[in-house]
């Protein structure tokens, strides 16, 4: 079993910038593919951005492509993302989630979750 904690999320202009962290605990990490999504009030969770089980390969949907880093440190059992020039559209729940290997744009192919971190953008 593998638990995740996300952290990092909060309040911030728009213009600003976050760093998400994803803490994983009970299995290294080292193995799985990694993502972040997030929802917002009354849409559908949506993906965020993925980062492979060496961190070699990275993707991020269209809309955060410039703004959002994923990267991961496996060492520290840790994946993160640097979220800059935030925009109010941003506001969501920020999910981080493991499946092995590779990552997956598609939130039902991922074993396990965190709880999730609140961020807010204000315009």
């Amino acid at each position: 079993q593998v638990q995740l904690v996300e952290s990092g999320g909060g309040l911030v202009q728009a213009g600003g910038s976050l760093r998400l962290s994803c803490a994983a605990s009970g299995r290294t990490i080292s193995n799985y593919g990694m993502g972040w999504f997030r929802q917002a009030p009354g849409k559908e969770r949506e993906f965020v951005a993925g980062i492979s089980w060496n961190g070699g390969t990275t993707y991020s949907t269209d809309s955060v492509k410039g703004r959002f880093t994923v990267s991961r440190d496996n060492a520290k059992n840790a994946m993160y993302l640097q979220m800059n020039s935030l925009k109010p559209e941003d506001t969501a729940v920020y999910y981080c989630a493991a499946r092995m290997f590779v990552p997956s744009m598609t939130d039902n192919e991922y074993q396990y979750w965190g709880q999730g971190t609140q961020v807010t953008v204000s315009s």
